[in-house]
């Protein structure tokens, strides 16, 4: 009983000495969001709504700034869905539909208008009429975007994913191929973007 406490405590030690890493551009560390409200289109949008306007900054998902896939990383995991980090592995995830299918939170991945490339390179969430939401590199923010206004979006199509039902009673989280493994961690350990350190000189690294 004595070395079980011992060993608790050296455990719990550690864990309080445990230096917060700061902040360099870019950080790759993943940083979980904690869930804060249940998988449906509402709460999609009221989060979306909450974040329009935020900074574009590479490999952040949050809270003060995003990049493509960390918005969606973000929207998802605060209802509670764990998705993958990258927009390459996020398109291996959820029903495949077509763009004529598409509802309200569904994602649109995209890649070069290179018809035979299937690399996939940016994500957006379905918002409906033709227009998605995206965190833009050329923008360096969080936008809305319709596919008449820039069509050029429409040429790099490259998958469209549901991961939401549409009675909302469901998830679809099947996947196309494996996956990569993902460490996440928590601000306790790291430290995202914030305003008082500014946008970075490049958007991309």
């Amino acid at each position: 009983m004595r070395s079980f406490v011992v060993t608790l405590f050296t455990l719990l030690l550690l864990q309080g000495c445990a230096q917060k890493k700061p902040y360099s551009y870019p950080n790759y560390d993943i940083i979980k969001p904690k869930p804060v409200c249940k998988a449906n289109r509402k709460n999609i949008q009221t989060l979306l709504d909450s974040y329009l306007g935020k900074p574009y900054v590479w490999a952040e998902e949050g809270p003060h700034a995003f990049d493509c896939s960390g918005l969606v990383y973000n929207i998802y995991g605060k209802m509670g869905v764990t998705i993958p980090r990258t927009a390459s592995e996020q398109a291996k995830v959820g029903k495949r539909i077509s763009f004529d299918e598409l509802e309200y939170g569904d994602l649109i991945f995209f890649g070069s208008t290179n018809k035979h490339s299937r690399r996939i390179n940016h994500v957006g969430i379905y918002l409906g009429n033709g227009w998605f939401a995206e965190a833009s590199s050329k923008k360096r923010k969080v936008v809305l975007t319709n596919f008449a206004e820039e069509p050029k979006y429409m040429h790099r199509i490259k998958v469209c994913k549901r991961y939401l039902s549409e009675d909302e009673r469901a998830l679809y989280m099947n996947c196309d191929a494996p996956l990569k493994k993902m460490a996440v961690t928590d601000m306790r350990y790291t430290t995202p973007w914030t305003p008082d350190k500014g946008l970075p000189r490049k958007a991309v690294p």
